[in-house]
């Protein structure tokens, strides 16, 4: 039975930071790009990178013997030492700046700002917020509030329809394959097995097949966003998930145009939204 987290000794984590650095390249940007659908090109030095770039940069590296049986590294260090084994990441805000481009030193700080307990249907979840600073000589690009959920294990079940799929005035749609799965979690240096093991995630974590990664999701809302508004990131633009977008079908990228910006989401085959965010300039 998995141990009941002890939210007093988690939230004494709040407060504590860490610090890294990375150098934008122009094959990383020449991968992301690829990765979201975006014209390749030759980026050169001066060029910006994709929105979300700052989530490829200065990942934790650990050993492998220090991994845990999901592919995260084991519990404990800066994040909280959550006893549930299930963990995914849930949402977040993202503010944009300044863009990041090619041959920028880039530095993110980040804070654990917030540790929370909720029940759901699944039983006891726990809420991890983190906030991200990403700067470069130029100043602050990103802020972010990273929320991260933990869960105990739960047999999974699909969300129920609660309304018919919402219809889109701006679609854009693409396949959900295992290649894109493994270029993503190769540019994010992500070693969840969730997203490329379908053995350990259909017989282990109990999922019909590999999961779409968020932030990939997240990344590409961005994108359309920004495709759709002449090219310019949002000032603001807030995300969450909804239910879980698997491999093997068709996806879309979905926008409505509203009175304060836009209103995005990621949706299956079915058309049932997996991931809604908000866009405004």
């Amino acid at each position: 039975m998995t141990e009941k987290p002890d939210l007093d000794h988690l939230r004494q984590w709040i407060g504590r930071s860490t610090q890294a650095s990375d150098v934008v390249t122009a094959q990383l940007t020449k991968g992301l790009r690829a990765t979201l659908f975006l014209p390749i090109g030759e980026p050169k030095p001066g060029d910006a990178a994709p929105f979300t770039v700052h989530w490829c940069l200065a990942q934790p590296v650990f050993p492998m013997a220090e991994l845990g049986p999901d592919g995260h590294p084991a519990r404990g260090g800066f994040l909280p030492p959550v006893p549930l084994p299930r963990r995914m990441w849930a949402g977040g805000e993202l503010e944009f700046f300044d863009s990041l481009r090619v041959g920028d030193a880039v530095t993110r700080t980040s804070r654990i700002a917030e540790v929370t307990m909720k029940t759901g249907s699944t039983g006891a979840l726990c809420f991890v917020s983190v906030d991200h600073l990403v700067t470069t000589p130029r100043g602050t690009a990103v802020r972010e509030r990273q929320d991260i959920v933990y869960r105990d294990v739960s047999p999974f079940a699909p969300a129920k329809p609660t309304a018919p799929p919402p219809t889109a005035q701006h679609r854009e749609s693409h396949m959900a394959d295992t290649v894109l799965l493994f270029r993503y979690s190769a540019l994010t240096f992500n070693g969840h097995r969730i997203h490329y093991d379908r053995d350990y995630v259909t017989k282990v974590e109990g999922y019909p097949g590999l999961i779409f990664h968020g932030p990939m999701q997240a990344a590409l809302l961005v994108e359309f966003a920004a495709k759709l508004h002449g090219g310019a990131a949002p000032k603001k633009f807030s995300y969450r998930g909804v239910q879980p977008l698997f491999e093997g079908s068709e996806f879309s990228v979905n926008a409505n145009d509203t009175g304060a910006g836009m209103e995005l989401w990621t949706a299956n085959s079915a058309g049932q939204p997996t991931m809604k965010g908000t866009a405004t300039w």
